[in-house]
């Protein structure tokens, strides 16, 4: 991959690592460590994507015009800052402040990464390397969490604090990588975006004039709604209301989520990286459905109580197999749509979008997975199945080299190059 994207991919695992420490229990420390109790931890725990809205419509264009590197170091920093404020917060003013400066460091160190990994990448490469992101990224926040619940201790505040100290510092040493890191320009895939020069030349209007992007970001908020805005909420409501799941059993099903991506990424890639990325997004909505169908299983069935607890464990383990083919997939087409001068604004829309998931998927999912437990799984049923719809919808948009691009060494030649990608290559793929 080169040195600069080691030191990258170094970087994003460090930081996991770091995050890991903490996401599991800032609930139970905001409301019952600090004693500010529960309301006033949903209130944190909503400051997080408020800010991460409020600042990722103006990061993109930052990127675009200063570079990610300026804006991964700031974003570090601040979010260090964040960390280590929440470590000492006793009070709800300290700890809104703390949530709105972690929110908003993290929600923007994310499309800095991933233009980071553009700018080191080529489109016949860029599969492979998004695919050791997430792999990563996981793969830290596991080894975080596991040792963070080693250390952690309700009754000791101080435990805290330590967890808070080290998620800070690993922001500062990815702060550190950042800085020291020396990027090459984008290569991109030749008339990724329609050219019209009657139309926009960048911003906003340029991106929503661009329908394949416009039809991925929607694919996207369904995918995001469909999947992680429903892991902590409505799924595991449903779970302990439904199918009688113990609290500590959410754990288990989340390790094992966690365990499939880290075992199946590689594997997985090797299957999907030669196909079509529409047709994989697809699969995946096909996959999700039958998750869903195994937890309607799990809570509206009639087995015995351990299998409706495998069948839960099973639909985070299903859950996690999509997600190993989504990473390789959705974060390199959206860099492939991207002009060379727009990378930034591109990857911070979809982030963007993420977060507006992550916001309402819960506020949706959590009051119908508690109580309209049938409804809940019918519902994502079919918000599934519309992934899939969706994905083939949007693959007739793509171009040949978007869709499918093969990682052979013409393509890594002509792309390193800057040559053009054969004519047919740019076909629609259909």
């Amino acid at each position: 991959m080169g040195a600069a994207m080691h030191r990258i991919q170094m970087g994003n695992a460090l930081s996991a690592f770091g995050v890991g420490f903490t996401v599991p229990y800032l609930y139970v420390y905001v409301a019952q460590v600090r004693d500010l109790g529960a309301s006033t931890a949903g209130v944190v725990l909503a400051v997080f994507a408020v800010a991460a809205l409020i600042v990722l419509p103006f990061t993109g264009r930052v990127i675009d015009r200063r570079g990610p590197l300026p804006v991964l170091v700031a974003a570090a920093v601040t979010a260090s800052a964040g960390a280590l404020f929440m470590g000492l917060s006793d009070g709800v003013p300290t700890a809104l402040l703390s949530a709105a400066l972690l929110g908003a460091g993290t929600a923007v160190m994310q499309p800095a990464l991933a233009t980071m990994i553009v700018w080191c990448s080529t489109p016949a490469t860029r599969t492979r390397a998004f695919a050791m992101q997430f792999f990563l990224a996981n793969l830290g926040l596991g080894i975080g969490g596991l040792i963070g619940g080693l250390l952690v201790d309700a009754s000791r505040p101080d435990s805290f604090m330590l967890l808070f100290s080290i998620e800070a510092v690993m922001f500062l040493v990815l702060a550190a990588i950042g800085a020291s890191v020396k990027l090459p320009r984008a290569a991109v895939i030749p008339g990724a975006m329609p050219q019209d020069d009657a139309g926009p030349k960048g911003g906003l209007r340029a991106l929503l004039k661009h329908r394949a992007m416009v039809q991925l970001c929607g694919l996207g908020f369904v995918l995001f709604f469909a999947c992680y805005g429903q892991f902590e909420s409505g799924l595991a409501a449903y779970g302990t209301e439904a199918a009688g799941i113990q609290p500590s059993t959410l754990g288990i099903a989340l390790a094992a989520n966690t365990a499939v991506i880290v075992i199946a990424q590689f594997v997985v890639l090797r299957l999907v990286e030669r196909r079509r990325r529409s047709r994989v997004i697809a699969l995946v909505g096909l996959i999700w459905a039958f998750a869903w169908i195994v937890a309607g299983y799990a809570g509206l069935g009639h087995g015995s109580q351990t299998m409706a607890t495998a069948a839960f464990v099973s639909t985070y383990a299903l859950f996690g197999l999509g997600e190993a083919m989504l990473s390789p997939t959705v974060a390199p087409l959206v860099a492939d749509l991207a002009p060379d001068s727009m990378v930034g604004q591109y990857n911070s829309a979809f982030a963007l979008v993420k977060q507006l998931a992550l916001a309402v998927g819960p506020a949706v999912g959590g009051p119908m997975g508690a109580s309209l437990h049938a409804p809940y799984i019918l519902t994502f049923i079919a918000f599934s199945l519309g992934i899939s719809v969706l994905a083939l919808r949007l693959g007739k948009q793509l171009t040949a080299a978007q869709d499918r691009p093969l990682p052979t060494k013409s393509l890594v030649v002509a792309s390193s190059a800057g040559a053009g990608v054969p004519e047919k290559d740019l076909a629609p793929a259909g």
